[in-house]
């Protein structure tokens, strides 16, 4: 391949397995002018494991704004930059958000380099819902936070996935049992295409006790991933009008239609044609 383009390249990673990286990543990681890792010492590994030796630059979550600015000003001198993250694609909770938004705005080129994703193996091997899904990052550390933002996911119908701490699976797990219900199903994908790999979807009640009582399921990287909300079908009005009839007893209709849609778990325009149409009787 020849030197590469003055760009800002985005190369995913392997996210262990080193295997799993693409020829074409090898050859823009070999040919660009300076590789930002959030990691220069993690990095080094995969680097020399396919003897590349492109010099290469810190870009963390400390150092981003003002690394940003040196590295595209290098960009508009006719340099190439490749950004990686210590594992899969950058930015996925990982630094590079400032990097790619600065980028654009200065009208410079960015080139994705496609490859692995911990979010997408592990929602293509876990056996729930993939047509809909959420990616919501790391849950807050603190207990009450954490719970907050569970409770405001409860009715979301798509699959949710989560990256979570090792030191904290086992509290996240009795938190979203706690909010979720034990037979909401959940998937732990722990150490994803690493020796140690484990997937292990069950309902939330079992999964709990499994990681409680093995310690093994609580180490390494960890994606969570919980069974989005059962829709209510549109043929089960009945119930629908039930919760509505009483709803509308105490509250005004939009108030109603909008309790109800959380409650049942569905759209809001349809709760409330239907608490009109009870209204009109």
């Amino acid at each position: 391949m020849k030197d590469a383009t003055a760009a800002l390249y985005i190369v995913a990673t392997p996210i262990g397995n080193l295997a799993d990286i693409s020829a074409r990543a090898i050859e823009v990681l070999s040919s660009v002018d300076l590789i930002a890792a959030e990691d220069t010492r993690h990095s080094k590994f995969l680097l020399q494991h396919y003897a590349i030796s492109t010099a290469t630059i810190s870009l963390h979550e400390h150092n981003e704004q003002q690394r940003s600015e040196m590295l595209l000003s290098r960009i508009m001198q006719g340099e190439s930059i490749a950004l990686i993250s210590d594992a899969g694609t950058p930015l996925i909770s990982d630094p590079g958000f400032r990097l790619v938004t600065m980028a654009r705005e200065q009208a410079i080129k960015v080139i994705p380099i496609p490859g692995a994703c911990a979010v997408i193996t592990a929602l293509s091997a876990s056996g729930l819902s993939a047509e809909r899904f959420a990616f919501e990052g790391f849950l807050p550390p603190k207990a009450t936070a954490r719970r907050q933002v569970l409770e405001r996911l409860q009715h979301e119908t798509r699959t949710l996935i989560f990256y979570e701490s090792p030191k904290r699976i086992v509290a996240s797990l009795q938190d979203m049992l706690l909010v979720f219900g034990g037979e909401r199903r959940a998937c732990l994908a722990r150490e994803l295409t690493k020796m140690f790999e484990t997937l292990i979807t069950l309902p939330l009640v079992e999964l709990v006790e499994v990681v409680s009582n093995d310690p093994n399921q609580q180490k390494g990287e960890i994606v969570l991933l919980i069974e989005g909300q059962a829709k209510v079908a549109d043929s089960d009005e009945m119930e629908v009008e039930r919760v509505l009839q009483i709803l509308l007893a105490e509250m005004p209709l939009k108030q109603a239609a909008t309790l109800a849609a959380s409650i049942l778990g569905m759209k809001k325009n349809k709760a409330y044609d239907i608490a009109l149409k009870l209204q009109q009787k």
